[in-house]
Parts: C-alpha cells; structure tokens; sequence
C-alpha cells in the first residue's frame, strides 16, 4: 500500500517519443520498408483527480492484484490510471455502471480496453495491429478458412473455451455473457468497430515488454497437433540457447534498440517478427515479413504484402546473426519443403475430396460426419501445417516424424478411405455429437438442427425424447 499511496500522492511527468513524421510516411507508402525514425518529443504534465484516487483506492480492495500489477507498470509510472483505459461514453455499446461511480451519472464504465483505445497512445504500434493477420483472426477463421467448426460442427461452449480463446469473440453488440466473455483473443470484434486484443501479448495489467520478447508468450496460442510454433521453437537450436542464457539477456531495452549480441544471442518469436533488428524498424504486423501463408490449406503467398519484400526482410533478420549464404540456403529450404506439401499431399487429396462431392458420394453438409473428411482436414490442418512450420523454424522433428512422415501415413488411410467411399456408394455419415451450437456465419451456412434435417437416419442420432 505504501507504494500505491505514494503514487496517489506525486505528480507524474510523461515524457513520451512519438514518430510522427514515420506515421504519415507508413500510410502514404505501407510497403516499402521499415519506417524512417523521424522523433517529436511531446511533455505531459498532469497529477490524479479525486475520481482517479478512488477508482485506485477501491480497487486495491476489489482486485489488489490488479493495482499491485498496475502499480509496477509503465502506465502507473506515467499516471495512466483505471479510467484513461476503462472509462466510456454514454453513447457506447458497452457503456455501464460501476458502484464506484453512484451518483455520477456522467460517468460510464467500460471492461474492455480495444485496440482503438490503446491506440490513442500508440498510434504506431494501434496502425501496424490493425492490418495485421492478429487483428484478422476472425475473418481468417469464418472468410478465408471458412472453418466448418464455426458453422454449427461444435457447440458454444466448445467455441468458447477452445477456439475463440485464442481467435477472439465477437462482443461487438457490447452485450457480455459467459460465452463471449472474459475474452482476449487477438482477434476480438470489440464494440467500438476495432479488432483484437492488445492484451493477448501485453498481459494486464503491468504490460511488461520483457513479459512480450519471451517466446513463453507466444505459446499461450501458437502451440498444439495444429500450429506448434512454441513446441519447435524450444526444438530448434534458437530456443536452446535461450534456455540456456535467458536469465543473462536484457528484455528491458527500447523498442528498435533491443539487438543481438548486445542483449541476447538467439532471436525469440518477437525478434524474428516483430523487432527492429539492425536496418529493420519494429513491427506490430506480424505478418510483415513472411513469404508464405502457413496456415491455410492450399500452397498461397502472402495476401497483405509483396511476398518478396517479406522475404527479405526476413532474411535481413537471419543476417544480423549468419551468413547471407546461410541465410539464403535455410530460406530458399524452407520454400522447397512448401511445394513438396503442395504438390505431393494436398493438391491430390483435394482433388480426389473434390471428385467425392461432385459424384454426391459424400454429404456436402454437415462436414465432419464421414471419416475421410476428418482424415483430410487433418492431413492440411495439423500434418501438413507441422510439417511447414517445422521447416521454416529448424524443428527437424516436427518437419519429419510429426509432419511429412505423419502426412504420408494419414495420405495412406486417406486413399484406402476414398476407395472404400466409392465401392459402398457413400461416406458412412454418422450424427456428430456437440453440434449445433449458434452459428457464428448466418449467411453460408444454416444453422443446426434445420441443417440436419435431410439425413435425419443418420448412424448415431441420439434417440428422441
């Protein structure tokens, strides 16, 4: 209490470094390289009001592990309070009460914190978020993927504590119930129009830019059979020599000043993706400097930017460290180990998946009630995906025994299946239980059980009550 007291108490000086002229110059020319580092130094002067004091004060009662988080923040250090975040306008979809606040009627409340309000301060960093694949996770899942889970293959609560934990919620109505919130998922549709969640990576409320740099972040989502970055990170040499060396590295270092072998010796996730390494300017666009599109199911470049230019910036990365031969080697490698799934694995079993549907061999709708649709969605899914991002990482393993092996087993069951469908004149449908839940895209599909009504005989329908 004695260091919240003392911060209630002092004046706060913000002193805070703003690249302006870098802004206009990303909006006018987005694809060009990293941002020119052009400064304006903007000095705030500013104490606590009496309504600031007692939203501290109450909650260091309420939540004293918030305020104690807080209090250890860059934010307290600069006298952002509880209400710079969390306060709302009348007008807003998620505007509400708090018992703090009785008697002020124009005080309104919010619990989420957007992208949009944090970019007041970080205009940069809320720029590069916004057009980032983080911030289009939603639309990557329902527009570009069209997952068959958000179309009625799975329930609410299965969405709710599996996928939209990481992908995000949709609290765009402001309306907050137990499926869709508490909800960090980067790519959250948040009331006031904005996507994503600052705080999947700068956890609340201390927002430690150490706590970013570690790759223990990142592996809160990219992790598991379907996209094991975090898993063939600590694979891969890099990861090894972080273990190794950790407690001996800075974290603490500005945003473009944190390089290696001044203050660490292998990259993490953020030194890869997101830093500003030698030449290159830090990123909040994650997907700034890849070639590929790794998660989908077909072989695609890079939909935002020039898949070149991506290339090479990446490859400026890997030059801070190696040699550009070494670099180019590892990377033209990894395009390689793309076009072998590509060619070898996906390309075929689409088309014979394609065939299937056209001969109404199997039912179009729902997905996932034939096995074979369960063994080709995990070929691309899980398999084929490790196996690309194994290569890309330096994670042998994952490249082989739990990809390109992995992938020729599933093609194997995967052609006796499609074999078997076309001798018995049909896929086997079976009911899939835990369907049915709200369907999260109206418009392609319908929802369950209206969608089910046409094979009604299915194998496996629980009897009716």
């Amino acid at each position: 209490m004695i260091g919240l007291i003392g911060l209630i108490r002092r004046i706060g000086r913000i002193a805070a470094t703003l690249a302006a002229a870098a802004l206009a110059a990303s909006a006018a020319e987005p694809e060009k390289g990293p941002l020119p580092h052009v400064p304006r130094e903007i000095i705030i002067e500013r104490g606590l009001t009496e309504l600031e004091k007692s939203c501290i004060e109450c909650h260091s009662k309420q939540e004293p592990g918030k305020v104690h988080d807080w209090e250890q923040s860059p934010h307290a250090r600069a006298n952002v309070t509880c209400l710079d975040c969390h306060r709302a306008r009348g007008t807003d979809k998620d505007a509400m009460d708090c018992p703090g606040t009785k008697g002020k009627p124009d005080v309104k409340i919010t619990p989420i914190v957007s992208p949009a309000k944090c970019a007041r301060c970080h205009p940069r960093e809320g720029q590069e978020f916004a057009k980032s694949k983080h911030a289009r996770t939603w639309d990557i899942m329902t527009k570009e993927i069209k997952d068959p889970w958000l179309r009625g293959m799975n329930n609410e609560i299965e969405r709710a504590t599996g996928c939209l934990s990481c992908h995000g919620s949709d609290i765009s109505d402001g309306k907050l119930t137990a499926e869709n919130w508490p909800n960090q998922g980067v790519g959250r549709l948040n009331p006031d129009g904005s996507k994503g969640s600052c705080v999947a990576c700068h956890t609340t409320h201390r927002f430690d830019i150490a706590e970013a740099r570690k790759p223990e972040n990142c592996g809160q989502c990219h992790m598991g059979p379907d996209h094991p970055q975090d898993e063939i990170y600590f694979e891969s040499k890099h990861g090894k020599i972080y273990l190794a060396e950790k407690d001996k590295w800075n974290f603490e270092a500005a945003p473009d000043a944190w390089e290696p072998h001044k203050d660490f010796r292998a990259p993490t996730c953020a030194a890869c993706h997101m830093s500003g390494l030698g030449p290159l300017a830090t990123t909040h666009d994650v997907g700034e400097r890849l070639k590929w599109e790794a998660q989908l199911p077909a072989l695609v470049k890079n939909k935002d930017h020039d898949p070149d230019a991506a290339r090479k910036k990446m490859a400026t990365v890997c030059v801070q460290c190696h040699s550009p031969r070494w670099a180019n080697n590892y990377l033209a490698r990894y395009d390689k180990a793309m076009d072998n799934y590509g060619e070898n694995y996906f390309k075929p079993a689409k088309a014979t998946m394609d065939d299937l549907y056209a001969k109404k061999l199997l039912t179009a709708w729902p997905i996932f009630d034939e096995e074979i649709e369960f063994v080709y969605y995990e070929l691309w899914h899980n398999e084929g995906r490790r196996a690309r991002m194994g290569a890309a990482m330096m994670g042998p393993d994952f490249a082989w025994w739990h990809g390109f092996y992995e992938l020729k087993k599933h093609y194997n069951k995967f052609v006796h299946l499609a074999e078997k469908v076309k001798k018995d004149g049909h896929g086997s449908p079976v009911f899939v239980p835990g369907a049915g839940g709200k369907n999260l895209t109206p418009a392609e599909s319908a929802p369950f059980p209206e969608a089910w009504q046409p094979i009604k005989g299915l194998l496996g329908v629980p009897a009716a009550k």
